[in-house]
């Protein structure tokens, strides 16, 4: 998600509508951001938009919020549905214009004069929704019709949009004094700036710690088009005759599972586990504690025990001691399957003539040879019939159609940011349009790691919007005239995302607030994990595994070879997955005196007493890059993956019970679930579309953490 997403209120509503009128702009015309742009469904004009444009518009869209939202504080008449919360929901829609578009380009392509803009902005946006959450007037209106809000007579969607606003503002410090709201805001304005700061150490850091080397030979195992790739990124860096290998945000590298040279597996783990911890101006260190104890502090002043407790109270899960159970449940078993697994690969270094023990650079490369051993089953064989043309039309985008009767049209007549997105109508399965889908594939220097959707317009109909959508990965860039031929995560990954993409382009909702993918947390990868399962669904898979150079499909020895090891490794996925989520929790859990003063020594120690420090196993992310709690929208909430895979599980189960890739089963889907954002609680939405509610026992079982 993107941190557009995240942010107040103040950002909520889309686009001016003719039943309201917006106040007299300030911004000249000429700025791209005046008015809603004229492309359809109101898609960003970024042929039009320039660094220069962000600034006013940002000013300008905060201008124009405070006078409506001071205009509605102040309204003589009583406060109705319509003339406090309907108000609200109208309100913002310049700033919203201007700041989905800005950060969703500070994620995927920005640059140093971006950069600088955001952290100015950061304390900025903080303080008008300050603004807005702790102005009292605003809160007694909205209070006054919470109290009676029985009497009102609302459907069920404005009935629970009254509830959410209520909750947004007494969460926000509403019913703080005076003096406390400033020290709020204080708060609030620092864990902006540090977030900020935090992101953008990140990137920086990422791009400092990509691995240089001075032969082809040190990157022998990895693919002449990677070689290539990676002698042009040198030269492009003014590295002449080198080679350079970009990191990823993720601790383990693509590379470490085919690099032959230990001391290159060996240098390429050390340079990604080492990122922001090692000095340097790109050190986050020192901005983790002051972010964790600012977080915990403001958790504290608002009556809570710490952040976790503070964030977690808004989520499904509810409680500290909901999560900490489900993460506990699941660490034993994670890793006694990691250390079954490490056996099996200290035994193929040795059949191999190794006479040294595994490592964690080790872990992927031998893994693979495990495979091998075990299945006969390389996954460099499943490349070539994994061609990402062919996966996103034949394989995300067939499997929309057959569920939902989606159909897809490529357009290129609407402006891009970059030469590699694509763009997409989307039609629904009366022919109508639905929505317009971005694709963003490839990794670049000025995009953050990581995969992610989001949203440049948002479905609602209070404003009459429809979505515009955006999928992002970090595929690495194949040399010019090259084949994209991606590995199963990656597969695997463009289903994940555009899952979200369908949470998104599905939206039905009459309010700004509900749209799409605006629900708790840690329900939000539900149903993206749920589309997970096309991938390897055997109608699905006939359609796009084929190879790149001949056509002809993946041979059912291979396929049946995928199937048989897909459990193999899970306990590693599993353990290097709560090593990162117990971190998040094991942070976010600190009370406003218990912050520590060494950051690598609470890491170490909180996964020693969690039971998941295994050498051979680190964190899928270290604190000093997690940038998903750090500086994105889940702090406290890593654990969500985990929480919504349980959800995920079950549904899958339910779909293989009533036939699978079915269209009444993709329509039942939409309707209960993808279509409602977050108009009503999510577990209920859960259980009237399941019946019940949901069952860890599928979620043991896909994870082969069921036996001893």
């Amino acid at each position: 998600m993107n941190r557009s997403h995240i942010l107040a209120v103040a950002v909520t509503a889309a686009v001016a509508n003719l039943a309201y009128a917006a106040p007299a702009s300030l911004l000249p015309a000429s700025n791209p951001f005046a008015k809603p742009s004229t492309l359809q469904f109101q898609y960003p004009a970024f042929d039009k938009i320039k660094n220069e444009d962000f600034a006013p518009a940002f000013e300008e869209g905060m201008r124009q919020q405070s006078l409506e939202i001071d205009a509605i504080a102040n309204n003589k008449a009583a406060p109705t549905f319509d003339n406090t919360i309907v108000a609200m929901e109208r309100s913002g829609q310049l700033l919203n214009r201007v700041s989905t578009t800005f950060y969703n380009l500070v994620g995927c392509n920005t640059n140093p004069t971006l950069d600088a803009l955001d952290k100015d902005l950061a304390p900025k946006l903080a303080a008008h929704s300050d603004k807005i959450r702790l102005n009292a007037k605003l809160y007694k209106r909205i209070e006054t019709l919470y109290d009676k809000r029985a009497k009102l007579h609302l459907d069920p969607e404005s009935a629970y949009l009254l509830e959410r606003y209520h909750t947004d503002f007494v969460r926000a410090g509403a019913k703080l004094s005076a003096a406390d709201k400033e020290k709020l805001k204080a708060y609030n304005g620092k864990i902006a700036a540090l977030q900020t700061q935090f992101s953008q150490n990140v990137l920086k850091e990422a791009n400092a710690s990509a691995l240089v080397v001075d032969t082809r030979a040190e990157l022998a195992g990895m693919s002449d088009e990677a070689i290539a790739a990676a002698a042009a990124l040198a030269k492009k860096d003014g590295l002449d005759g080198k080679f350079k290998v970009p990191v990823v945000n993720t601790t383990q590298q693509a590379p470490l599972s085919v690099l032959t040279n230990r001391a290159t597996r060996e240098k390429l783990l050390a340079l990604s586990l080492a990122r922001g911890s090692h000095g340097g101006d790109y050190d986050n260190r020192q901005v983790v504690l002051d972010l964790v104890r600012a977080r915990a502090e403001r958790a504290k002043l608002l009556g809570y025990p710490s952040h976790a407790a503070y964030m977690l109270e808004d989520q499904t899960a509810k409680t500290t001691d909901a999560v900490n159970s489900l993460l506990a449940e699941f660490a034993t078993p994670a890793v006694r399957n990691a250390k079954k697994e490490a056996a099996e690969i200290q035994k193929v270094i040795e059949l191999d003539g190794g006479t040294f023990q595994a490592t964690a650079y080790d872990w992927n490369y031998y893994t693979d040879k495990v495979r091998q051993a075990r299945y006969a089953f390389d996954e460099n064989q499943l490349r070539p019939y994994f061609e990402y043309n062919n996966v996103l039309l034949n394989g995300v985008f067939y499997a929309a159609n057959k569920e939902y009767g989606l159909t897809f049209k490529e357009r290129h007549d609407l402006p891009v940011y970059n030469p590699d997105v694509r763009v997409f109508d989307v039609f629904d399965a009366d022919g109508k349009q639905l929505a317009i889908f971005l694709h963003d594939p490839y990794a670049r220097s000025n995009k953050r790691g990581g995969a992610w959707m989001n949203a440049y317009v948002s479905q609602n109909k209070l404003l009459g919007t429809h979505p515009v959508i955006a999928n992002h990965l970090n595929i690495p860039k194949p040399a010019a005239g090259e084949p994209t031929l991606l590995t199963y995560d990656e597969v695997r990954t463009m289903f994940h995302e555009f899952g979200h993409a369908l949470h998104g382009m599905f939206s039905n909702v009459t309010y700004p607030r509900f749209s799409g993918t605006r629900v708790p947390r840690d329900y939000v990868e539900f149903p993206s994990q749920v589309n997970e399962m096309w991938m390897a669904w055997p109608e699905v898979l006939a359609h796009y595994a084929k190879h790149y150079q001949t056509g002809a499909p993946m041979p059912k020895e291979l396929l049946d070879k995928v199937q048989a090891s897909s459990k193999f490794n899970e306990g590693y996925r599993t353990t290097e997955y709560l090593a990162a989520a117990i971190l998040d929790q094991k942070w976010h859990q600190l009370g406003a005196g218990q912050i520590p003063t060494d950051v690598l020594g609470f890491e170490a120690t909180a996964l020693h007493d969690a039971g998941v420090d295994f050498p051979l196993v680190p964190p899928r992310y270290r604190t000093t890059y997690f940038s998903h709690v750090f500086s994105g929208g889940y702090s406290a909430g890593y654990y969500g993956y985990l929480w919504a895979e349980k959800l995920d599980a079950d549904t899958v189960e339910w779909f293989k019970e009533h036939g699978g890739l079915l269209r009444k089963n993709g329509d039942r889907f939409r309707q209960m679930l993808l279509s409602r954002g977050g108009t009503m609680d999510a577990m209920e939405m859960y259980r009237n579309f399941r019946g019940r509610d949901a069952r860890i026992e599928p979620l043991l079982e896909r994870r082969g953490l069921t036996g001893e």
